[in-house]
Parts: structure tokens; sequence; C-alpha cells
């Protein structure tokens, strides 16, 4: 909401080419409580002053000499820093209220003075004023507090992904389907899967060579949608070495409590050498 104080308090400036009629608006102005406000019987530094004063309101005289107001308004246009026009427009014309609405002006005064209706249409339109230039602060603080917390979220993933590289082999994500979506690190030399097909919704745990009961536990703890730390599982290659990993992994959830999969590290414990039994069997 706009305060009576803040309405009081905003820039009017007068447009007129008569003095007599500035100093009639100026009088109404001040008896009402305005306090900011100024005035020029000179249409061609309209523009200049807008830019450098940023009015709330622009009381403009239609009919004036070496510029009317028509023009005054086609040159406010170009003020690129205020797409909102507050001109409020003076004239004793009926056909130029909708001519001059139709240009872009807000609202209009007609001549002779009403002052009721002056003091009126002054305060409305001022308080329409306001309340837009604060939807339009309060837009712009919204957009920088978004590019901020962006800034600061895209910072600590950062942060998050040095510090998982530094502690673990490799970083990954899978969907609320299991499928992996994102998957960082020497996947392919240490589990022997390409990191293109975990996009398919291969399982490199489905591997042939897997410690079966190890793998149903992870299975199960992944079901229940639990966090599970340093779990170690291990498989037999071809070859009959054994490789041992340790895996940590948490389920992602939304605002809305909806489960959108887990992310996780996961790190080569050792790979021992293939046994004499396979050694042999192979040999035969």
């Amino acid at each position: 909401m706009i305060s009576p104080s803040e309405i009081f308090k905003a820039s009017i400036l007068i447009v007129d080419d008569q003095e007599s009629n500035i100093s009639l608006l100026e009088q109404l102005l001040g008896e009402a409580g305005y306090t900011s406000v100024s005035s020029t019987m000179n249409p061609q530094e309209v523009c200049a002053l807008h830019r450098k004063n940023h009015y709330d309101l622009i009381l403009l005289d239609l009919q004036m000499p070496i510029m009317d107001g028509f023009q005054v308004i086609e040159c406010l246009k170009t003020n690129e820093a205020d797409d909102y026009l507050p001109v409020l427009v003076l004239t004793a014309q009926p056909g130029h209220k909708l001519r001059a609405l139709q240009a872009g002006a807000r609202d209009f005064i007609s001549k002779p003075f009403d002052l009721i209706e002056v003091k009126t249409r002054i305060h409305n339109m001022l308080e329409v004023r306001l309340l837009y230039n604060k939807l339009e602060n309060y837009s712009k603080e919204l957009e920088q507090t978004v590019q901020e917390r962006t800034a600061e979220l895209r910072e600590s993933e950062a942060r998050y992904r040095s510090l998982t590289e530094l502690a673990s082999d490799w970083y990954w994500e899978q969907d609320e389907n299991m499928s992996f979506t994102k998957v960082s690190g020497p996947v392919l030399e240490m589990l022997g899967i390409r990191v293109d097909t975990l996009t398919g919704g291969s399982d490199p745990i489905q591997v042939a060579g897997w410690n079966e009961v190890e793998r149903a536990q992870l299975q199960e703890r992944i079901a229940a949608r639990q966090p599970f730390l340093d779990f170690v599982f291990s498989r037999v290659n071809a070859n009959g070495s054994r490789q041992s990993f340790k895996v940590s992994g948490e389920p992602m959830f939304d605002r809305n409590c909806r489960f959108l999969g887990y992310r996780g590290i996961g790190v080569e414990l050792h790979t021992e050498a293939r046994t004499e039994a396979h050694t042999e069997a192979t040999e035969k």
C-alpha cells in the first residue's frame, strides 16, 4: 500500500506556457500538502528534466508554441529507463483527450480547472504511479536475489564437486528409475562400464561377477530410500581377479518430498590378483 506521506512527497513537474496556470496549480498543490513541485514554461526542456529528476507525475499542457504537448509525449517515450509514462494532460479541447490517451498519456484534466477534479485525478494517478514503481523495484530485487542464489548454488556445487573428486574416485547420480544420469570419474577403467551407456539405464552392479548377497543388501537400502555410508561390495572379474569398492549415497527429494533419485561417491579399495585355482583352470 502507498501511504499519504509517500503521495505528498512525490515529485511533480508542471508544464504550461501560461504563467497564470502554473501559479494556480502550484498554489493548489501546495495547499493540498504536496512538497516537491516544480514547473517550466519551456516544453523543449521537459525530456531532459525528466531524465535527470525522474518525476512521479508530469502535468502537461497540450497547446503550447514551438513544441506542443503531443510532441513532448513522443519525446518522453524515448526514455528507455521509464516504460511507464507518468503524464496527466491539461486541455480545453474535448477532441484532444482521446488523442492524448492514445498517444500514451495516463489521464487528463479539463480546462478551465475544477479544483476538486484536479486534486482527485492527481492523487489517484500518483497512487497508481507509486504502486507501479514499488512493483518494478520488487521485481528487480527478486531478479537480483534469484541471480545471487543461483550464483551461490553454482559455487556450492563447484566446491562440492571439487571435494568429491578429492575424496573419491567417481561421483554419480541416478533418477527415480535408478538410471544413471550423471557420472564423473574413471568409471570405464574401474567398472568396465562406459559413461554413455549409463544414461540408458545400465546398472554396473548388475554386471556379471558381483557378489549377489552384497548387491541384494544395497538394493534393499535403495528400495527403502535410505542413505548408505561406506558400503563395501566386490566382484570377481573374468580373469579371476577380485575388486572391492566402497560407495556412499543419499536419496534426493524435491520440495514436495517427491523422490528424485540418488547421488553419491565411490572409491576402489583394492584389486586382488587372480587365484591359483582359476589360473590352473584356465591353463587346462
